[in-house]
């Protein structure tokens, strides 16, 4: 079963080590696991009336886009619920950061989260 929950500040360095990405004691990190198998990562911290991303990714070896998607959109909603309503993805544009909903505005990866998650499958068509 998919899990994605919040990862506490002691196993934080070694979850980014198994995903091959940089620990930051300034952000916070959630990871997606099927059951005990860590599959991914996401990075985040929020400054002022912003949100950022800065990881979104999966362990090496391991190709679960659902499990990005989710892990991306649970993010943004917990971004969205601390009344930060803006979010900016600080990696490259991907098949991942569009199906989540970044778009490039002004030569970055933005998001506008105000009322986003009341209808989230109908939002910006």
């Amino acid at each position: 079963m998919l899990i994605i929950k919040p990862v506490q500040k002691a196993d934080q360095e070694n979850v980014c080590r198994a995903c091959g990405t940089e620990f930051r004691d300034t952000e916070m990190v959630y990871a997606a696991r099927d059951d005990d198998k860590l599959l991914g990562v996401c990075k985040f911290f929020m400054d002022g009336d912003t949100g950022y991303i800065t990881e979104l990714k999966c362990v090496d070896g391991v190709d679960d886009f659902e499990a990005l998607f989710i892990m991306g959109r649970q993010t943004l909603n917990f971004i969205d619920l601390c009344g930060v309503h803006k979010a900016v993805f600080l990696g490259e544009e991907s098949r991942i950061t569009k199906a989540v909903g970044f778009k490039m505005t002004d030569g970055r990866l933005f998001m506008d989260l105000d009322g986003f998650f009341e209808s989230p499958c109908s939002h910006d068509k």
